[in-house]
């Protein structure tokens, strides 16, 4: 198992594998909290507590962020994380009163192992457990994580989760994806994951084979394919700095993922300011286009 460490000193990993079943979930814990922004770009997204990421919202601090397996099902169990909250006092302080402020983003893995979402308390003790590192590849969110599913996910590739940072010497970024996404994972421009050719067992290059309209077969399914990118960065930024970051973000998406971002995917891409060190946003920005596209990668091929 290689992994991948956070250095961060204000955060938390908590990696949740059920290789039974073949779902997980990979939880970003914030003792100190984080304020930021988000940006849905997929057609299919399912997401909990995304409110504070609005751009236009409030600066809200949340305290944690999940990324879970289970589709929908899986909101449920983020239930483990606001335990773990609770029981920490860690939260949004109103008055007397701490409220456990996170938010939530899931994917589609139902079709790779047993049907069911992640146990909200094996996501509370992986908390309990949480450490500094990042298995890469299929664990946590990733463990039923496929890429490539144009002729179904019978011919897909593996996805995974990965984590890459970059030490700017003026702040810290830091890139946390996990890659279930509909189209294939490239490279400089050659594919390294994606849809199989049912007769070859080569990469059918699904943006190719959609082009010359070869298009999914199976029409009642949107939503299926999710990934998630989340930045993080010490640096200061506002709630419409920390949104351009994830608009420029995105970029690495694209450059990663062809197709990106189609009504079969839930893609996401959140930006959280950990920090108060002073650099300008725009610098932040192309950074984390890079390293978006550089995590995409490793997750597929750790």
């Amino acid at each position: 198992m290689k992994v991948s460490r956070v250095g961060f000193e204000n955060v938390l990993t908590a990696v949740y594998t059920d290789k039974k079943n073949l779902t997980g979930a990979t939880c970003l814990i914030f003792p100190e909290g984080a304020t930021g922004s988000a940006i849905v770009l997929g057609g299919g997204a399912t997401t909990r507590g995304f409110d504070s990421l609005r751009p236009e919202g409030a600066p809200t601090k949340i305290y944690a962020l999940g990324v879970v397996g289970g589709s929908a099902a899986g909101i449920d169990a983020l239930q483990g994380v606001t335990r773990y909250l609770r029981e920490e006092d860690i939260g949004l302080e109103i008055d007397n009163v701490k409220v456990p402020t996170l938010a939530g983003a899931v994917i589609f893995d139902l079709f790779v192992g047993n049907p069911v979402a992640p146990s909200a308390e094996g996501i509370y003790r992986s908390c309990i457990e949480a450490k500094k590192e990042v298995p890469l590849g299929r664990y946590g969110a990733g463990t039923g994580a496929t890429v490539g599913k144009l002729f179904t996910v019978k011919y897909a590739s593996s996805g995974g989760q990965g984590y890459v940072e970059e030490d700017l010497g003026a702040c810290r970024v830091g890139c946390l994806c996990v890659v279930n996404a509909f189209g294939d994972v490239k490279r400089n421009d050659v594919i390294v994951a994606g849809t199989k050719d049912p007769n070859t067992g080569d990469f059918a290059n699904t943006a190719l084979k959609m082009r010359h309209g070869i298009l999914r077969k199976v029409k009642n399914i949107t939503g299926d394919n999710t990934t998630v990118c989340v930045v993080l960065t010490d640096a200061a930024l506002s709630k419409a700095e920390a949104y351009r970051v994830a608009v420029m973000a995105a970029s690495g998406m694209a450059r990663a993922i062809d197709p990106v971002w189609t009504v079969y995917d839930g893609d996401v891409v959140v930006v959280l300011s950990i920090g108060s060190k002073r650099i300008h946003y725009l610098q932040i920005g192309a950074v984390a286009s890079k390293l978006v596209e550089e995590c995409i990668v490793l997750a597929v091929s750790p």
